[in-house]
C-alpha cells in the first residue's frame, strides 16, 4: 500500500553500513578535509517595490502585509478604507537558507541591511507597536492575537516557547513593563521579551518621529564567533544612495544559532499595531550570507581526497549515502515546517499515531473507502480503544501540494466550533503520509439521500422526508452564516454543494470538506489563488469566471443551488421542459405561477406548502445574477425561521451583466494584494479554471467528497 514506507527500512539498514565504511576511510584522508569548508557568498537585492509588479514568487506576504505604494508594508498603510488598529503581519523571503552544516560543527555568517520608513499617520499621536527583523523555521502566518505588543511574533501562550525557534531584532515604538522604554532596539529569541535591549534616544535616533525619516539598520552574524552586531543610521531620502555603516554597533550579543533556531530557516520581517498605530514600511532590503555547497561540491571534494589510490567503489557508496541523507534531510524539512506550524495553532488537535490509524482502517483498505477526488481519499476506520468510528482523510496530490492542501485545510478547520459543521478530531504525518481524522456520519452526504439514483449503490431507497429537508437546510444556513460572520474571522466555503453536506445519526447538517475553504483578511472581501476558480460546475457564481474570486455572495450562489436541489431533488445541471439547468426551469415555473411544480412529486402532500414555495424562491433569490442582489446570510436565516420575508424575485431572470460591481472599490481591494489573495484577471491569456463536473459515477458523487 505504501512502497515508501515498506522502503525506508531497507533504506537505512544500507544507509548505515555505508556511513560506517565512508566513516573509517574518511579518517584516512588528508588533514585539510577535516578543516572548515570554504564557503561562498550569496546575494539578495531587492527595492524599490513597484505596486504593478507581482512579488508572489519571491515574498510569502502573510496576514495583513502587500507590496504597496512602493514598500512591503509589513501591516496595512492609510491608502483606503482598512483597520489599522490592533494588526500583524508577516514578510518571508521564500528562499530558505541553511545555517549549519550536518553535525553543526560550522555556522554561516551574514549580513542583511534594510531601510524603514516608521510612519506615524496623525503626527503627534503616539505610535504602535513596533517592527522587527525576523528568522523564522517555516512560511506561516503570524499566530493569532499576536497584534499589539507581541509584534506579530508570538502570542500571549507562545511567548517565549523554545519550540517557536525565532530570532528577532526588534525596533519597538511602546513602553512594556519589561521594556526599557517606548524608543529601543531589541534582541529577541523565541519571544518579545529581550534578552539585550539598547534605548535608541541618548544615541540621536527616534524610530517614529513626526513626520518622514528613514533608518537603515544592519545585522550582521559571524558564525565564527557566534557573535550578533546590530548597526543603525539615519537616511535623508529613500531614493539616495544608502549611508555607509557606522564604525560601532549600538547592540552587540553572543548568539549561537544551533540554540535557538530550526537548521533550515527564512529571513523575513514581522510587524503589529496596537490601539496605537504606525505604518512600518521596508523600502529596501540587501542580504549577503554564505551557502554551502550542493551535494555535487562535497562530491568533488571527495574525488580529490582520495585520489592516492583509494578504490573508485568507496565513492560510488559515498555518493549513495549522500543521496539517501539529502532525501532525509528534504523529509525532515518538509516535516519541520509542517510540525512548526502545527505548534503555532491554539489548542493544537490531537496527534494520532500512524500505526493506529493503520489499524483503524485496515491498513487503508479499499473496502472502507468512502469518498475519493482531486485531493485524496476518506476512508472509514474505527479507532480500538475508544470504540470510535472516525473519517480518515488521506492527502494523495504530490508531496509539495498535498503538504500545503493539508495546512490549508487544517488551519480552518482546526479553529471553527460549531453544531453544524464536521468536528475535526485530530491529524497524523508520518513518512509523508497526511492524514487528517474527523468525526465519521453514519448517515453519509446529503445527495445520497435526496437524489436516489438508480443504480448507485450509495443513494438511500427512501427519499428524505420534508421535515429532515427543511432542517438539513436550516441547518446548512446556520453553519454557512458562522463561517460568513459569527467567526473571527470572515471564511468563504468555495464548495457548496450537496455531497460536501454529510448527515449525522439523527439527520443534522454537518456542513463538510474543507480543502478549498479560505479564512479573508478583515479588510478583505475575496480570496483568489493563482491557478484559477476552484468549485463545481453548476455551484459556481457567473461572477467567479470573470474576476478568478470567491466572496460570500459566490458561497451563496453555491447555497442557492443546494436549496433547489433540495426541494426538487434534482441536481443543478438537471435538464426540464427544454431548459438546459435546474434554476432556468425554476425561475420559469416561478414566472407562470406555478412554482410549487418544482417540489420534487416523491414527497406527495407531505411537504409543507408555504415552507416549500419560501425555499424555492429564496432558491432564486440566492441565484440571482448580480452578487450584489443576493441576500446575506444573516437574512437568509431569519428568512429560513420564517420571521422575515422573502426578497423580490422578479418573474423574469435578470441578464449577468459584466462588470456588475464599482471597479474603483474593486482596485482598491487589489492594490494591498498579498501572496494568497493576489487578483489574476481573466481574460483569453490568463483563463484558468479548476472545475469538477458531477455525475451519478463521478467520485464526487461518492458519500465523502475530496478536492
Amino acid at each position: 500500500m505504501f512502497p515508501r514506507q515498506c522502503s525506508n527500512d531497507h533504506r537505512l539498514r544500507a544507509c548505515s553500513a555505508a556511513i560506517a565504511a565512508v566513516a573509517t576511510i574518511l579518517l584516512l584522508l588528508p588533514a585539510s578535509t577535516s578543516q572548515a569548508q570554504i564557503l561562498k557568498t550569496e546575494s539578495h537585492m531587492f527595492g524599490p517595490f513597484y505596486d504593478n509588479q507581482s512579488y508572489s514568487n519571491t515574498f510569502s506576504l502573510l496576514s495583513s502585509a502587500a507590496v504597496h505604494l512602493g514598500a512591503i508594508q509589513v501591516t496595512p498603510d492609510s491608502a483606503g478604507d482598512v483597520v489599522l488598529t490592533n494588526r500583524s503581519g508577516r514578510v518571508l523571503f521564500k528562499n530558505p537558507f541553511t545555517l549549519w552544516n550536518d553535525r553543526a560543527t560550522q555556522l554561516v555568517s551574514f549580513n542583511t541591511s534594510f531601510l524603514v520608513n516608521v510612519y506615524r499617520p496623525k503626527n503627534n499621536d503616539t505610535p504602535g507597536e513596533g517592527i522587527a527583523f525576523l528568522i523564522a523555521p517555516s512560511l506561516f502566518s503570524a499566530p493569532l492575537n499576536s497584534h499589539g505588543q507581541f509584534l506579530g511574533l508570538t502570542n500571549a501562550s507562545t511567548d517565549g516557547n523554545a519550540t517557536n525557534q525565532i530570532l528577532a531584532v526588534e525596533l519597538d515604538t511602546v513602553k512594556q513593563e519589561f521594556d526599557p522604554d517606548d524608543n529601543h532596539i531589541g534582541l529577541d529569541v523565541n519571544g518579545v521579551r529581550s534578552n539585550v535591549a539598547v534605548p535608541l534616544t541618548p544615541l540621536g535616533f527616534q524610530i517614529a518621529p513626526n513626520g518622514t525619516r528613514f533608518h537603515v539598520v544592519w545585522v550582521q552574524y559571524d558564525g565564527r564567533r557566534k557573535q550578533i552586531h546590530v548597526y543603525i543610521a539615519e537616511q535623508s531620502d529613500k531614493d539616495a544612495p544608502i549611508v555607509a555603516k557606522p564604525a560601532q554597533p549600538v547592540l552587540n550579543s553572543s548568539l549561537d544559532l544551533t540554540q535557538v533556531l530550526n537548521r533550515v530557516s527564512y529571513f523575513g520581517f514581522s510587524a503589529s499595531t496596537g490601539e496605537n498605530v504606525e505604518l512600518n514600511c521596508v523600502l529596501r532590503w540587501n542580504i549577503s550570507i554564505e551557502v554551502f555547497p550542493d551535494k555535487g561540491g562535497i562530491g568533488n571534494a571527495l574525488k580529490i581526497g582520495l585520489g592516492v589510490g583509494i578504490p573508485t567503489l568507496v565513492l560510488i557508496v559515498a555518493c549513495f549515502v549522500g543521496w539517501v541523507l539529502w532525501l532525509r534531510r528534504k523529509n525532515k524539512e518538509s516535516e519541520s515546517n509542517i510540525l512548526g506550524t502545527l505548534k503555532t495553532l491554539p489548542g493544537t488537535p490531537r496527534e494520532f499515531r500512524f500505526q493506529e490509524l493503520k489499524k483503524a482502517t485496515n491498513n487503508f483498505d479499499d473496502k472502507l473507502k468512502l469518498g475519493q477526488g482531486g485531493y485524496g481519499v476518506v476512508y472509514r476506520g474505527t479507532l480500538p480503544k475508544e470504540k470510535l468510528e472516525v473519517a480518515v482523510k488521506m492527502f494523495s496530490r504530490d508531496k509539495m501540494k498535498s503538504a500545503d492542501d493539508f495546512l490549508a485545510e487544517l488551519t480552518i478547520i482546526n479553529r471553527l466550533r460549531h453544531k453544524n459543521l464536521v468536528r475535526l478530531l485530530g491529524w497524523c504525518h508520518k513518512n509523508g503520509v497526511l492524514l487528517l481524522v474527523y468525526d465519521y456520519m453514519p448517515n453519509g452526504s446529503l445527495d445520497n439521500h435526496i437524489f436516489c439514483e438508480e443504480g448507485s449503490s450509495s443513494s438511500s431507497s427512501t427519499p428524505l422526508s420534508w421535515h429532515l429537508r427543511y432542517k438539513i437546510i436550516t441547518g446548512v444556513a446556520s453553519a454557512l452564516n458562522y463561517l460568513h460572520n459569527e467567526y473571527d474571522q470572515k471564511v468563504v466555503h468555495r464548495d457548496l454543494k450537496a455531497s460536501n453536506i454529510m448527515l449525522d445519526s439523527d439527520f443534522n447538517a454537518r456542513l463538510g470538506d474543507f480543502g478549498l475553504a479560505r479564512a479573508l483578511e478583515n479588510d478583505k472581501t475575496s480570496y483568489a489563488e493563482l491557478e484559477g476558480v476552484h468549485g463545481t460546475m453548476g455551484y459556481i457564481a457567473p461572477e467567479c469566471f470573470h474576476t478568478g474570486r470567491a466572496t460570500r455572495e459566490s458561497d451563496v450562489y453555491g447555497f442557492g443551488a443546494v436549496l433547489l436541489e433540495v426541494v426538487c431533488g434534482q441536481r443543478p445541471w438537471t435538464k426540464n421542459e427544454g431548459y438546459e439547468c435546474l434554476v432556468d426551469w425554476v425561475w420559469h415555473l416561478h414566472r407562470e405561477q406555478r412554482i410549487l411544480d418544482a417540489v420534487d412529486p416523491r414527497l406527495g402532500n407531505e411537504c409543507v406548502v408555504e415552507e416549500a414555495e419560501r425555499v424555492l424562491k429564496l432558491g432564486l433569490a440566492c441565484s440571482h445574477p448580480v452578487a450584489s442582489e443576493r441576500p446575506k446570510m444573516q437574512s437568509i436565516v431569519q428568512i429560513l425561521s420564517g420571521s422575515v420575508h422573502v426578497p423580490h424575485v422578479p418573474p423574469f431572470k435578470p441578464a449577468f451583466v459584466w462588470p456588475a460591481v464599482d471597479l474603483s472599490s474593486l482596485a482598491s481591494d487589489l492594490t494591498a494584494s498579498t501572496t494568497t489573495t493576489e487578483y489574476t484577471p481573466m481574460n483569453s491569456n490568463t483563463h484558468s479554471i479548476r472545475v469538477e463536473f458531477s455525475d451519478t459515477s463521478s467520485p464526487v458523487s461518492t458519500k465523502h467528497t475530496m478536492h
